[in-house]
């Protein structure tokens, strides 16, 4: 069995072991390096053109992440006033992000206009509901491009079945809207979903917004959105994302929009995951082995408060197995259902996994844990969030977020 951990090196200059005894467990970690790796590729997918990557924070906001975002150039995506003020405590300029919300009230989109932070609406009541707080003002709307994708149906941002977006047929309305209230559309944004390894029907959607793009005259910016995968199942030789061949094919459709328009804008990305996913890694103890009728179970102290992905949709994450500091790569396997301490028959990590043989006070890394992880946790069955611990590039260990206390969780109570 391929190790991950071993591979890259992730945890530095320390032992995993190390690490959950000093921080505890379940604990993320995350390693600075592959962080700053992926941020750089992403920043270089457009050649030629200016272009810019906004990173999509709701993948991992973590502040210690989204300053090492900001030191490598990248703008970023903000989904809420939340994102916003900590995007602004990081250090990002406000004409460097991008609020890009869905289902918003005025007060929201008044804080964005009062810090001079550009606004997509993805409606035509919120592009009402804009006009009506900023008359003569700037923003953006967000298309639907009619084209979706990504590894689950609650992932798939565009096309048919979803909320985001406004549809091709409504643009007409909406530019009705915005000049009924004087406002300037200098850009329009999509996504068209999650995690795809297949890029067709990412280019597809290029293709159809560019197209769109045409009917807005000069715009600013063009914004086709992220989505691009990583391999979840790497321990099984999973290749990466094609960037390669995806980067030429990107550039011929935006080669020709520029031929055609005569003009050129600035174009814009919004990856997330692929920033941060497999840049963070999730340990947990485990503190109990069981049969139950010919089924063997292992459980761990990761309960889907931490980790969401698998008990949402489904999600597959490699699992390495650490005892006495040493990776089991090799031994004897077998089928382990690996399972949290959340008071739900759904609190598993993973189903029937062919694993090294588990053993109590054993560790097990959960791979791929970078986005999606801590920010998506909760306090279900009153547990406590994990601390987040950075391995920087000189391989040293750095908590950039402490572990709850019961303080914190009773602290917003009224008494």
């Amino acid at each position: 069995m391929n190790s991950y951990i071993e591979s890259t090196s992730f945890f530095g200059n320390v032992s995993a072991e190390e690490l959950a005894t000093k921080y505890g467990t379940p604990l993320y970690v995350y390693n600075e390096r592959i962080l700053r790796n992926s941020m750089r590729t992403v920043s270089k997918l457009i050649q030629g053109y200016r272009y810019v990557a906004n990173y999509s924070m709701k993948a991992n906001s973590n502040l210690s992440i989204l300053k090492i975002v900001n030191e490598e150039g990248l703008n970023a995506d903000a989904m809420s006033e939340g994102e916003i003020r900590l995007l602004m405590k990081a250090g990002f300029s406000t004409d460097r992000i991008f609020f890009v919300p869905n289902n918003v009230s005025s007060q929201e989109m008044q804080f964005a206009i009062d810090n001079g932070i550009l606004v997509s609406l993805d409606s035509l009541d919120q592009l009402e509901r804009y006009g009506n707080l900023d008359r003569g003002g700037r923003c953006a709307i967000r298309i639907n491009p009619g084209v979706g994708a990504g590894h689950h149906s609650k992932v798939v941002t565009a096309g048919k079945n979803t909320k985001f977006a406004i549809s091709r047929d409504d643009i007409d309305e909406a530019l009705e809207i915005a000049a009924r209230h004087e406002l300037t559309i200098v850009g329009i944004n999509q996504h068209v979903g999650s995690l795809f390894m297949d890029p067709e029907p990412f280019l597809q959607a290029v293709s159809n917004l560019l197209s769109v793009a045409q009917r807005f005259g000069r715009l600013e910016f063009i914004d086709f959105g992220g989505g691009y995968g990583v391999p979840y199942h790497k321990l099984d030789n999973e290749q990466s994302f094609d960037f390669e061949n995806f980067e030429v094919k990107f550039k011929a459709l935006v080669d020709e929009f520029v031929s055609t328009v005569g003009y050129t804008p600035l174009f814009k990305t919004e990856p997330g995951r692929y920033v941060c996913c497999e840049g963070g890694v999730l340990l947990g103890r485990v503190h109990a082995t069981k049969d139950n009728a010919g089924r063997k179970y292992a459980g761990t102290d990761i309960g889907m408060n931490v980790l969401a992905r698998p008990a949402i949709y489904d999600a597959w994450h490699d699992i390495e197995v650490i005892r006495n500091s040493e990776i089991i790569t090799d031994g004897d396997l077998e089928k382990v259902t690996l399972v949290g301490n959340i008071c739900e028959t759904g609190d598993i990590i993973a189903d029937d996994r062919l694993l090294p043989k588990i053993k109590t006070e054993d560790l097990v890394c959960v791979l791929d844990a970078g986005a999606y992880g801590y920010s998506m946790s909760s306090n279900y069955n009153c547990r406590l969030r994990p601390a987040e611990v950075l391995i920087t590039e000189n391989g040293d260990d750095k908590l950039i977020r402490r572990r709850e206390n019961y303080d914190d969780l009773f602290s917003s109570f009224e008494l």
